[in-house]
């Protein structure tokens, strides 16, 4: 986050900059007089998405590539400058029984959701540190809180990555770089969520991405005398 002080629009990086959260997220961002720097594999929707956001530019990179992981947010400094607000949103998932779970895709997802939080915390959180403020948002869901059947190879990653966020908050708290981690407990509305988890459900069943956005957004400029880390959002009739 910004604390006014310099001349130039502050920056913010977002990972897995999509159609859901991600691209909400970056429109917020943009709307709230940020430069945004959007990762993402798909240099289409990147380039459509720069074209429909004000102030932001795409970066081809896949997020488990950790060493391109690293120069693209170099690139992202020289570019645009410093991120303040860093936002981990990028998720693979796979879904299956634990004697049928392949442990290569264990490793995969597990570098995504996880490992690649700490390379995008390594390369940011140093500018944010020597400049006494910054914000690391990450997006979670309730698998970092709980295992379920066909769930063996996607909750462990995201428990991890909860854990670790945990422990990025009370070692980058106290030196201004504010970290939270925002559970969100419903399905996303998504172009694919719909068709393929809930053809039949109404519109207040899933959680808005813009809504999602607001709330990272909201989070990311918290007073620091009142951070939050855990954050649980949800749709107001949820079951919980």
């Amino acid at each position: 986050m910004s604390d006014g002080t310099n001349s130039a629009p502050p920056v913010c990086v977002i990972t897995g900059a999509g159609e859901g959260t991600g691209g909400a997220t970056a429109r917020r961002f943009a709307a709230g007089g940020y430069r945004v720097a959007m990762l993402a594999r798909t240099e289409e929707r990147l380039r459509r998405m720069e074209d429909e956001i004000e102030g932001s530019k795409g970066y081809v990179c896949d997020v488990s590539n950790l060493d391109l992981l690293t120069d693209t947010i170099g690139q992202v400094a020289r570019d645009l400058g410093n991120p303040s607000v860093a936002v981990h949103n990028a998720v693979m998932g796979a879904f299956e029984p634990v004697l049928e779970a392949s442990p290569k895709k264990f490793e995969e997802l597990f570098r995504i959701n996880t490992t690649a939080l700490m390379v995008l915390t390594q390369a940011v959180a140093p500018a944010m540190i020597e400049a006494g403020n910054g914000a690391i948002i990450v997006t979670g869901n309730t698998s970092a809180w709980r295992g379920k059947p066909r769930f063996a190879t996607f909750a462990p990653t995201k428990a991890a990555q909860r854990i670790l966020a945990q422990a990025m908050a009370r070692d980058l708290g106290p030196k201004g770089v504010h970290v939270a981690y925002i559970t969100i407990d419903a399905a996303i509305d998504t172009p694919w969520t719909r068709p393929r988890l809930a053809p039949d459900k109404p519109d207040d069943y899933f959680c808005k991405p813009t809504a999602i956005a607001d709330e990272i957004f909201h989070v990311a400029h918290q007073d620091r005398s009142a951070w939050s880390f855990d954050v649980e959002i949800r749709p107001f009739h949820e079951n919980w």
